[in-house]
């Protein structure tokens, strides 16, 4: 529908300036035989109308038999210049056939196309001719930029879902590593919990497999991900580990890449409830502000410690952080911010991005 459409209006574009030089011809007509403009329609229109058509065409296949990139200039200006004088001849012909026929209907406005009229038709069918040409060709131009452009950003999109695939794939080896390190531990001091751990753990790679078929996931889908994470944690921390999710109804249909949470709650727990003795809350809340989803990750931390949790630690640097900033720049450019805050015993991590709700 859409090319169906755009075809009809250039062919109507076109067709109407070829109308108003119509008009212009019919009033240099008039003035110089003194016919009458209704008289001077008749005979002009038809002609112009008919000289549209073969400018149109010819010039139309001629464009793509010659192209300016294959074709050198002397070759294209020859051609289309002979096919100019061919065309404006013609049609000259054609303006002293349609003249004779005028002469035979109507006797009183014999003469309309005289010498001179011939002359200047000739010299404005050259002149129109090459006009046609040159618009064909700017249409040619434009359509291979549309294409190189469209091609381009169909390049850029398929090195950013590598990106984001990539940088997707480097969260579940540093989960599994650290979920691994812990089953070890608690196999010599509870062999149960370590069982339930692992059932745990192979239940929440079964879930996160399903992810990776989708570009985006509700932020419900993804709490929910972030609670099966911490279910396993609790298997380890028991009541040390709380946890304490608020997400705005408008929020929670918002749609993100999928594991944003994750790796972020990860070092809240590793990084900061490990290290308290008694232990502390994970935070997640949610709101959208209009066109902008707002999430924060707030967690308890060592107040006489470093930015446990964070960029201040030498352990909490590396893959979580640094992932996350990584792949809401790849998905959402600009659009998108992660800013991480500390505030004596809370360390809070602050995303802000696009708040979509349609695939």
């Amino acid at each position: 529908m859409g090319a169906g459409f755009w075809a009809r209006r250039s062919a109507f574009l076109y067709l109407a300036a070829w109308l108003m030089l119509g008009l212009m011809l019919a009033g240099l007509l008039d003035a110089t035989t003194g016919a009458g403009m209704p008289a001077s329609l008749l005979f002009v229109l038809p002609l112009v109308l008919v000289y549209a058509c073969v400018c149109g065409f010819s010039a139309f296949y001629l464009s793509r038999a010659y192209p300016l990139a294959k074709k050198s200039m002397a070759q294209v200006v020859g051609v289309f210049f002979l096919t100019a004088v061919i065309a404006a001849t013609l049609w000259c012909a054609a303006a002293a056939a349609w003249t004779a026929l005028w002469q035979w209907l109507a006797p009183q406005q014999a003469g309309l196309a005289s010498r001179p009229v011939l002359a200047v038709m000739f010299g404005v069918g050259v002149l129109l001719y090459g006009i046609t040409a040159c618009a064909h060709y700017l249409a040619l131009e434009s359509e291979r930029a549309r294409r190189l452009e469209t091609r381009e950003l169909e390049l850029k999109l398929l090195a950013q879902d590598a990106e984001l695939r990539m940088l997707r794939t480097q969260i579940d080896p540093h989960f599994l590593f650290n979920s691994l390190n812990s089953i070890s531990a608690l196999t010599a001091i509870d062999a149960g919990a370590a069982r339930d751990m692992t059932l745990r753990l192979a239940g929440f790679f079964r879930h996160t497999l399903g992810l990776e078929a989708h570009r985006m996931v509700s932020l419900a889908d993804e709490v929910e991900l972030v609670e099966r994470f911490l279910a396993i944690e609790q298997v380890r921390f028991g009541p040390r580990l709380d946890f304490e999710c608020r997400i705005e109804d408008a929020a929670a249909a918002c749609r993100l890449p999928p594991m944003i949470l994750q790796p972020l709650v990860e070092n809240a727990v590793k990084h900061g409830i490990g290290g308290l003795l008694e232990g502390g809350t994970v935070r997640v809340t949610g709101q959208r502000a209009g066109s902008q989803l707002k999430l924060r990750i707030e967690n308890d931390v060592d107040p006489d410690g470093g930015a446990a949790g964070g960029p201040g630690n030498g352990k909490g640097r590396g893959i979580g952080l640094a992932n996350v900033r990584q792949r809401l720049l790849a998905a959402y450019g600009i659009e998108a911010s992660v800013h991480a805050t500390r505030e004596h015993h809370i360390f809070r991590v602050d995303l802000v991005l696009p708040a979509e709700t349609g695939e």
